[in-house]
């Protein structure tokens, strides 16, 4: 992820010296419109709608992973006190056989008198 980062700043950089050496005065023609101005500010501008655009394009997959990786992230929890409570009952079912009212507090996250150590 920083290599991309290095090379953006590097595109730039050498952007920004494209831009300052291209000073001279241009007309620029859009449909019915038409701008006078410099080279570097017609540079600078097609830079920075460019950014946007690929920012534009690049947004909805950004918040569509955002989304999965939380949904995940609930599931693993999950998972994990899932395995956790099938842990208890396993060391639990090893020592003696556990009574109904026992895998209910298994089942509810209550029991307590298994130190963590052999829990794992």
């Amino acid at each position: 992820m920083i290599i991309f980062l290095i090379i953006g700043v590097l595109l730039g950089v050498v952007a920004v010296f494209f831009v300052l050496q291209n000073v001279s005065i241009v007309t620029v023609s859009l449909f019915a419109w038409d701008f006078t101005g410099s080279l570097a500010l017609v540079l600078a501008l097609a830079i920075f709608s460019g950014a946007l655009v690929v920012t534009l394009l690049l947004l909805p997959e950004s918040i569509h992973s955002y989304f999965k990786y939380k949904n995940l992230k609930k599931e693993y929890n999950k998972l994990e006190q899932d395995l956790r409570k099938q842990k208890e009952l396993t060391l639990f079912a090893k020592e003696t056989p556990p009574t109904k009212e026992d895998i209910d507090k298994i089942e509810q996250g209550v029991i307590t008198d298994v130190p963590a150590e052999e829990v794992l």
